[in-house]
C-alpha cells in the first residue's frame, strides 16, 4: 500500500528533484499535499517553485499550500548564492498555471493529521522545520498522530555547510528544529554525512539528460546550475545531492546505513548555533530520539532516481 506523505519544502533544485522522485512513485507514495516554507529563497518564490515542479511532473492533482514566511524567532537567512535568484535557476520553467490553495500551510498540516488515522501520515521535510514546529505548538494533538518525520538536515562528521558547525536547513530555524527533536515523534535524519556521498557526477547527470523527457532535461539543467557553487567549494567530482535522499530512504531504506542515537540542536551559541549535536558514539545517557543515517550507496541511489525520473513526461 502506498505510504501517505506530506512534503514540506523550500524548493531549490534538490528539493525539486525530491518532489519529482516522489510524484514519479505513485505505487509507493500517496502525496497528500505539498507545503512551502521560507528557506532557500522567500516563501512566495518557494511556493511558486513548488507549483512549477508539480506542473513539470504532470501530476496536476497535487495541492500546494504556503506556510511560514520567516523562522519562529529569527531573521530569515536565504541561499540565493547557491540556488540563484529564483531558487530554481537552471531550467526555463514556465510560470505555473496551477494556483496555491488558500488555506495556510500550518492549518493544512493540522487538519490533515487530525483527519487521518493515527500514525498513517509521514512528513517528508526538505527545508527548515518552521511549519512542522509551528503546527506542533499550535495543536499539540497532532504530535502522537505523526507516523514518522523523515528530514534532510544536520551533519555531524561532515559538520556544516552554511557555517562551520551548521547545516543550512537547521541553521535557518534552529528553534523549530529543537521543537521537532524534542517532540517524541519517530525521526529519521538524512544529514550531510549521507548527502555528500551522493555526488551528481558528469556520467550520472548525463544518464538523466539521456532519458529524453522534459523532466530529465529539467533535472539536468537544475543540477548543472546548482552544482557550480559546490564543485568550486568542495573540489569534488560532483556536487552533493541532498533532498532526494529523503524519498530514496523511504523507497529503499537498505540503500542507507545509520543508527538510533540522541540528537540535540544548539540554539544558544553564536559560534555553533544550528549545530546538530549527534551522540553517535553513545557517550551521554540522553534518550535516543533520531535514526541518524551516516552513509549510503550512491550507485544504487542514482539508479533508483534515474529509473523513476524516466516515468515522468
Amino acid at each position: 500500500m502506498a505510504r501517505k506523505i506530506i512534503i514540506d519544502t523550500d524548493p531549490g533544485q534538490d528539493d525539486a528533484v525530491a518532489i519529482l522522485l516522489a510524484l514519479a512513485s505513485p505505487e509507493d507514495f500517496e502525496v497528500l499535499g505539498i507545503v512551502a516554507v521560507a528557506g532557500n529563497v522567500t516563501l512566495a518564490q518557494n511556493a511558486r517553485n513548488a507549483l512549477k515542479v508539480v506542473e513539470l511532473s504532470g501530476r496536476k492533482d497535487i495541492a500546494v499550500y504556503a506556510g511560514c514566511e520567516r523562522p519562529m524567532r529569527r531573521t530569515l537567512v536565504t541561499a540565493e548564492h547557491v540556488h540563484g535568484e529564483t531558487g530554481l535557476d537552471g531550467p526555463d520553467l514556465p510560470l505555473p498555471k496551477l494556483k496555491l490553495e488558500e488555506q495556510h500551510g500550518i492549518d493544512y498540516l493540522i487538519e490533515t493529521l487530525l483527519a487521518h488515522e493515527e500514525k498513517t501520515v509521514t512528513l517528508a521535510c526538505l527545508g527548515p522545520l518552521t511549519n512542522v514546529a509551528m503546527a506542533m505548538v499550535k495543536e499539540p494533538r497532532i504530535i502522537p498522530r505523526i507516523q514518522e518525520i523523515v528530514l534532510m538536515g544536520g551533519g555531524y562528521f561532515e559538520m556544516g555547510n552554511i557555517t562551520p558547525a551548521a547545516e543550512f536547513n537547521i541553521y535557518v530555524d534552529p528553534d523549530a528544529a529543537d521543537v521537532v527533536m524534542r517532540s517524541g515523534v519517530p525521526i529519521t535524519m538524512v544529514p550531510l554525512d549521507v548527502t555528500h556521498m551522493m555526488q551528481s557526477t558528469k556520467p550520472r547527470l548525463e544518464r538523466i539528460r539521456g532519458l529524453g523527457n522534459k523532466a530529465g532535461a529539467a533535472v539536468y539543467d537544475m543540477l548543472s546550475f546548482s552544482e557550480r557553487f559546490d564543485l568550486k567549494k568542495y573540489e569534488s567530482e560532483g556536487a552533493p545531492l541532498h533532498d532526494p535522499c529523503v524519498m530514496a530512504y523511504m523507497l529503499k531504506p537498505d540503500l542507507f546505513q545509520g543508527r538510533h542515537i540522541n540528537v540535540e540542536i544548539e540554539t544558544g551559541s553564536e559560534l555553533t548555533v544550528g549545530m546538530t549535536v549527534a551522540d553517535y558514539w553513545g557517550v551521554t545517557n540522553r534518550p535516543k530520539n533520531v535514526n541518524f543515517l551516516r552513509s549510503g550507496n550512491a550507485d544504487g541511489f542514482y539508479a533508483l532516481l534515474t529509473e523513476r525520473l524516466a516515468r515522468l513526461p
